[in-house]
Parts: C-alpha cells; structure tokens; sequence
C-alpha cells in the first residue's frame, strides 16, 4: 500500500503499514525536508481514510 504526492516538479511515494499505524518514505525528488515532514502530517492525519480508499481501489480492480 502507497500514496504518491506530486506538486509541479517535486514527488514523492510513501509506503504506509495499516497494521503498525506507519509511513515509510520509498523516495523524494525536489523537496526540501519540511515538504516531506507536511506531507507525512497530512498523510497521518488522513491515514484511515487513505487506507479505506486504497482498499476500495484495489478491490474495484
């Protein structure tokens, strides 16, 4: 299970554990550390729901 995030030239992929209630950073491009640390807030901030739609996708798949 992952998120992408992309804002004109910066991305970056996150892994998420439903089970542990955790992210891990997979990579970043063109972001500074504080890009990272908000998105990893927003990310933790909306984790069940992010984990409910990846489900959903996956099973509309």
């Amino acid at each position: 299970m992952h998120v992408h995030c992309r804002n004109g030239g910066k991305e970056c992929k996150f892994w998420l554990d439903p089970e542990a209630f955790d992210i891990q950073e997979a990579f970043s491009s063109n972001m500074s550390s504080r890009d990272v640390r908000q998105i990893r807030k927003i990310i933790f901030e909306h984790f069940e729901y992010i984990v409910e739609q990846w489900l959903e996708f996956q099973r509309r798949r």
